[in-house]
Order: C-alpha cells, then sequence, then structure tokens
C-alpha cells in the first residue's frame, strides 16, 4: 500500500476542505492508496459534525450576524471552531488497519508522538471503549477513550467515516486560541468547553509549519515508505464533485 503525504500549505474555506477530504476517501476506495493530509482553514470556520443538530443547538441568526464560516463535516463527532490549529485528514483501506477503532488509536499514538517532539508531554485518554453521544457538548467538551490529552484536556479531537472498504478520520491539533466560542454561540445552557492548546502546554507560540514538521517525522517513524503527494491537481478537481454538497446552507443547517 502506498503512503502518501500531503502537505497542504494553502489554506482553504471550510467547504473546500471537507470536499477535499471526501474526494480522498473516494480516491483510496478507488486506488487502495493512504494520504496524509496536513492543512488549515481560512477564513476560520465552525464545523459540526455529520448527524449533530446545528439548527437547534447553536444560534444560526448569530453566527450568520457575525459572518462566521460554517461547514458540516462528512463525519460524526460534534462541533469544532476551527481558527488556530493544524488538521489533518488520513485515508486509507480499512483493511490495512484491522477496524475502524484500531485505526483511531493507530492514528492517535501517531499524533502524541507528534506532539512530544514538539516538548509536550501527552497521553491517551482512558477508557477506549467509550464514545460520545450528540447531546455531550461540543466536541473539545470533554476527552474519550483514546484521544491525545494534555494534563487531562483535550488537545487533539477527530471524527470518522467508513464508506466501501475504506476510511476517513480527520480531526484537529489545537495550536493556540480555545474552543470557547462554541459556548457562546450555543441556544440555552452549555456546557463549557473544555480545551488545551499546544501554546499554552508548552508556553510559546507554535506555528503550522512547526507542528506539520512534527506530524510528518512521527508519520515517517510509525510507517515507513512515505513519499510526498503529487497529485494535488487531480484531487482538486475531483473535489469538485463535493462542493455542490458541502457548500450548501441546507447540508449545513438542515438536521
Amino acid at each position: 500500500m502506498a503512503a502518501l503525504l500531503w502537505l497542504d500549505h494553502l489554506p482553504r474555506p471550510g467547504w473546500h476542505n471537507m470536499a477535499l477530504d471526501a474526494a480522498l476517501l473516494d480516491r483510496a476506495r478507488r486506488t487502495g492508496e493512504m494520504v496524509l493530509r496536513l492543512y488549515r482553514w481560512s477564513p476560520s470556520c465552525l464545523s459540526f459534525g455529520r448527524h449533530e443538530p446545528a439548527g437547534r443547538r447553536y444560534d444560526r441568526a448569530r453566527i450568520e450576524k457575525l459572518g462566521l464560516d460554517t461547514v458540516r463535516r462528512p463525519t460524526g463527532g460534534r462541533a469544532v471552531w476551527h481558527a488556530q490549529e493544524l488538521t489533518y485528514s488520513l485515508t486509507a483501506p480499512l483493511g490495512a488497519f484491522g477496524g475502524l477503532r484500531e485505526a483511531y488509536l493507530e492514528i492517535h499514538a501517531m499524533l502524541a508522538n507528534a506532539v512530544r517532539r514538539m516538548g509536550a508531554h501527552v497521553e491517551l485518554a482512558r477508557d477506549p471503549a467509550r464514545t460520545p453521544g450528540l447531546s455531550a457538548g461540543a466536541c473539545f467538551t470533554g476527552a474519550v477513550g483514546g484521544e491525545v490529552v494534555a494534563e487531562g484536556d483535550k488537545l487533539v479531537g477527530s471524527a470518522q467515516l467508513r464508506e466501501g472498504g475504506a476510511f476517513l478520520q480527520h480531526g484537529s491539533m489545537l495550536l493556540g486560541g480555545d474552543q470557547h466560542l462554541l459556548t457562546e454561540l450555543s441556544i440555552g445552557p452549555a456546557q463549557l468547553t473544555r480545551s488545551r492548546a499546544l501554546a499554552e502546554v508548552l508556553r510559546r507560540p507554535v506555528t503550522f509549519e512547526e507542528a506539520a514538521r512534527a506530524v510528518a517525522e512521527a508519520a515517517r517513524t510509525w510507517r515507513t515508505g512515505w513519499r510526498l503527494f503529487q497529485d494535488e491537481e487531480a484531487v482538486l478537481t475531483a473535489a469538485t464533485a463535493h462542493a455542490t454538497r458541502f457548500s450548501d446552507p441546507g447540508w449545513t443547517w438542515d438536521r
């Protein structure tokens, strides 16, 4: 199985990032390749999980008045504010890992190694069998089994999607800032969103470039034979087939 690393340095809007991840999932089913894409967002974006009741949980009128970008992910899970972070996606045949849970734990172990390379002490949360319900608040409200935590607070949040014999896992590594905006945008009482950014843990700024280098190095020690991804234009073209869905307010809010 080919293992390919895509350092996507061009920040993209939410709909485009999700369309690219969906196109990479299509590609994994077709080619059997594993692609690790590292990327970021511009403008900052509020994303909802695939089945999350966004319209009942978040104040759409206020979000639109503030001019915030929004998108619904193809994966499950709960809301994330994408601002000062590194986002990763990994697409691959599921057989390369044995199952979704195995993939989840392996990928998070690799990401924990990347964070340690930057000087932070992190671990994987215990209770690997537990998964959060959709009523449990925002993604970074609390950590569940297998997620990367620093001093008990979630540092990386992830979600998955399986289609056919392939899967997509993508998630956010918080580099700076926090997720408190989600509490402010909630309708009615909301759990305080707890998170910890790398800048807070390390007591210094952390750039996207530094984090991307650390993840790339951790990936190369995790599995051998990585090559740089050279087929960006083909994926950009393939992503147009998903663009309408992810840029549609109906897809984003009608749940």
